[in-house]
């Protein structure tokens, strides 16, 4: 069994579109396990009952912001040691810095191509 079958992701987006890009792009790249939140808030309850590989959050959220969500998750024990990749239409130099700071393993810039986000995912997780 490849690291394409074994790994685990959680999508976190408020837009139902945005999740459903990201999302076909895990289905292009063959990774069918993954589960989908719309909030941060929820993910973040969701995730220390179910423990993923690798969170794929928006930034741009209400509530539970990304960065909100990795210092979060960051803080955690239980979920500290989870990649955490930041998907955003806008990577300021402040806001990469702050998420680099909050320990980001890496960032994609919307909008992304299933190649692209391939090689995002294997930057912090290996090949698949």
């Amino acid at each position: 069994m490849g690291l394409k079958d074994s790994l685990r992701i959680m999508v976190v987006d408020d837009m139902a579109t945005s999740r459903g890009l990201i999302t076909q792009a895990l289905d292009d790249i063959g990774i069918k396990n993954y589960l989908t939140e719309n909030d941060g808030q929820n993910a973040l309850g969701r995730l220390s009952g179910t423990p993923v590989h690798l969170i794929l959050s928006d930034y741009n959220m209400p509530g539970l912001d990304g960065l909100g969500l990795l210092k979060a998750v960051r803080t955690n024990p239980a979920t500290q040691k989870m990649g955490f990749i930041l998907v955003t239409g806008k990577p300021t130099p402040e806001l990469v810095g702050e998420a680099k700071r909050l320990g980001l393993n890496n960032m994609i810039k919307k909008p992304f191509t299933s190649a692209s986000m391939k090689q995002c995912i294997e930057s912090v997780v290996g090949r698949l």
